[in-house]
């Protein structure tokens, strides 16, 4: 049979991890010696990359630096691939959670939003995500930036081992990520693609109606799972 070649949003679950090589972090309190972070509590998950805080009695937006994940809630951007899961693993790791935010360079952005990092249970979570391969190292407007060096490292781990966003050849861009991706359709035969109307109640897990979702172009939403339209379906199950 002849090959012809379709293009098609395909949703891929993360594989393993692994983890970048262990560096010598220091203790918040160390940094807090310094004056660069304050304490904060986190009231809201935007995407991946974007979060609220609330810290002496006043809200902020808080834009992650050095980090970008792929879009879920951008006015004029469809879901891309990856999105999804970047939000909903910040919503796991830090949700309502106390957190540190640690400046390094310019406090805001021209959007007015604070620029810095995350600290949680020690953890620097802008290298999670870069560890997780949920986000690519981007951005880098005012270096040299104190954890670039261990943001890279971590970046390559997961491009080498193919986890996240590097699954997807293409996908990852100098500007950003792809929304869509080319794949022969002899590969379409291995993929369970089901284009039947579906229910949140048809499925049994939310992983699995995520994956439903999107494989079955999740721009549009044919099938309605996606009722507040922030790109996570049937959060109810």
């Amino acid at each position: 049979m002849k090959k012809s070649h379709l293009l098609i949003t395909i949703g891929l679950f993360l594989t393993g991890c692994q983890q970048a090589p262990s560096v010598d972090m220091p203790s918040v309190a160390e940094i807090q010696d310094d004056g660069q972070v304050v304490n904060a509590t986190v009231t809201r998950i935007v995407d991946g990359d974007t979060i609220e805080i609330s810290f002496d009695g006043k809200e902020e937006s808080v834009r992650l630096l050095l980090v970008d994940t792929p879009e879920t809630v951008h006015p004029n951007e469809p879901v891309q691939l990856f999105g999804p899961e970047a939000s909903a693993f910040a919503k796991d790791v830090l949700a309502g959670e106390v957190v540190q935010l640690e400046y390094d360079g310019p406090i805001k952005d021209k959007y007015d939003r604070l620029l810095g990092y995350i600290w949680i249970d020690g953890q620097n979570y802008n290298q999670m995500l870069l560890e997780e391969g949920l986000a690519r190292y981007a951005y880098v407007y005012d270096p040299p930036y104190k954890y670039q060096d261990d943001f890279v490292a971590a970046e390559e781990i997961a491009r080498d081992e193919g986890i996240g966003i590097w699954s997807i050849p293409g996908h990852v861009t100098e500007d950003g990520f792809t929304v869509a991706v080319e794949v022969e359709t002899d590969e379409l035969d291995e993929k369970s693609v089901d284009f039947e109307d579906k229910n949140c109640s048809d499925f049994e897990s939310q992983k699995d109606a995520q994956t439903f979702y999107e494989a079955n172009d999740p721009a549009n939403d044919p099938h309605g799972l996606d009722g507040d339209g922030n790109g996570l379906v049937c959060e109810s199950l």
